[in-house]
């Protein structure tokens, strides 16, 4: 019985940004260390910007597939995220009273909301980010899957973007499901169950894409969008505060240490 070693490498690899994520956000939260939750937007930015940008297009544009269908697959993408980011902050400002929420658009078919408001209901609050997750959980597998039928370096590369972003946003997750009346040994687990839905995701797109890899170019460009999106209008603006000429050196290595994190890993599985 042979083995398939892109599903082989798609499992590996979605369990890595899925439930690795949270691993790492767990043992940070655990270790207090608050302030290095910055560093790690300017991480995960870095690795985003530069898998789209030097990773998923030069696959996507390599491919043979038309520009201009691409280019237009890629603003597309960019509009629906930024819709459904609206669409999140309207039905989330309407269902709460206008309570304080802060919306993720996440990798992929959806916009990943994250609601950190503590006066809401403990129970309504924990659930709320325990589906958000596996939603945005379930899109990231789709398209880390697309990314590793195109080339396996360039799954491990996204599957390391993924990783990098999902870690700071896990790190409020835990302290949310924590603060709904759970410990966080609990919220630890029911996270992980959430990332796992990745793996999911992964598998079943593996399914649907095989024999149609036509449409692999086209998955790429929308997972490109998606991680500029989410850089762009999520984690840089984050960033954009004033700080001192050594905080904000330190910010910029981190971004530049979050693109040499997606190149490193791309050349050690290369």
């Amino acid at each position: 019985m042979s083995i398939d070693l892109t599903l082989v490498s798609i499992v590996l690899g979605t369990l890595m940004c899925g439930v690795g994520s949270v691993f790492v956000a767990y043992v940070l939260a655990r270790a207090l260390l608050s302030r290095f939750q910055q560093h790690m937007l300017s991480l995960a930015a870095g690795a985003l910007l530069a898998t789209a940008f030097l990773h998923l297009l030069p696959e996507a544009f390599g491919s043979g597939a038309s520009p201009s269908h691409l280019f237009l697959t890629l603003l597309v993408g960019l509009i629906f995220f930024f819709l459904l980011d609206k669409a999140e902050l309207w039905h989330h400002g309407h269902e709460h009273g206008h309570a304080h929420a802060h919306s993720h658009a996440h990798v992929h078919v959806h916009a990943d909301q994250h609601a950190h408001n503590h006066d809401e209901p403990a129970k309504v609050g924990g659930w709320s980010v325990l589906f958000g997750d596996s939603v945005h959980a379930f899109g990231d597998g789709i398209m880390v899957a697309g990314a590793f039928m195109a080339d396996v370096n360039l799954g491990y590369a996204a599957s390391v973007a993924v990783l990098a972003h999902e870690i700071p946003h896990h790190m409020g997750d835990l302290t949310v499901l924590a603060s709904t009346g759970g410990v966080k040994n609990q919220a630890f687990f029911k996270l992980s169950l959430s990332g796992l839905v990745t793996t999911l995701g992964g598998v079943l797109a593996y399914g649907l894409l095989e024999g149609r890899e036509v449409w692999v170019p086209y998955m790429l460009s929308v997972a490109s969008s998606s991680y500029l999106y989410v850089a762009l209008a999520d984690l840089i603006p984050q960033l954009q505060k004033r700080l001192s000429a050594r905080a904000t050196l330190h910010q910029i290595l981190w971004l530049f240490a979050g693109m040499g994190l997606v190149n490193l890993t791309q050349m050690l599985y290369h």
